[in-house]
C-alpha cells in the first residue's frame, strides 16, 4: 500500500493576529467581533458576525488599537469602542 505525504492528523486552523500580525493557531487567539458601535471578545467563537483575532495579551491589543486594525478587520464605519475588551484582556491569566 502506498502511502501519500499527509499526515493522518488535522492541520490546526491558523489565524492572524491583527496587534502583532504574526500568524498562531487559532486556538491560541482571541476572536473579537463588533457588537453595537464596540468591540466584543467572543472566547468561544460562537458570536455572529465578521471576526477578527488577536493575541490575549495587552501589548497586542494596544498595538492593534493604535494601528486601528478592529475597525478595518470588522468592516466596521468609525470608531469602534474597546474599553470592554481591555478589561476582559486584563483579567486573563497571563502565559510564558
Amino acid at each position: 500500500m502506498i502511502v501519500s505525504g499527509r499526515t493522518p492528523t488535522r492541520a490546526c486552523p491558523e489565524r492572524t493576529c491583527v496587534g502583532c500580525r504574526e500568524r498562531a493557531a487559532k486556538d491560541d487567539l482571541l476572536r473579537i467581533v463588533a457588537v453595537g458601535g464596540a468591540c466584543a471578545p467572543d472566547p468561544r467563537g460562537t458570536l455572529p458576525g465578521r471576526g477578527a483575532y488577536v493575541h490575549p495579551a495587552p501589548v497586542c491589543l494596544d498595538l492593534a488599537i493604535r494601528r486601528r486594525a478592529f475597525p478595518r478587520a470588522l468592516r466596521a464605519q468609525g470608531a469602534l469602542e474597546t474599553a470592554d475588551l481591555r478589561r476582559y484582556v486584563e483579567r486573563q491569566p497571563v502565559t510564558p
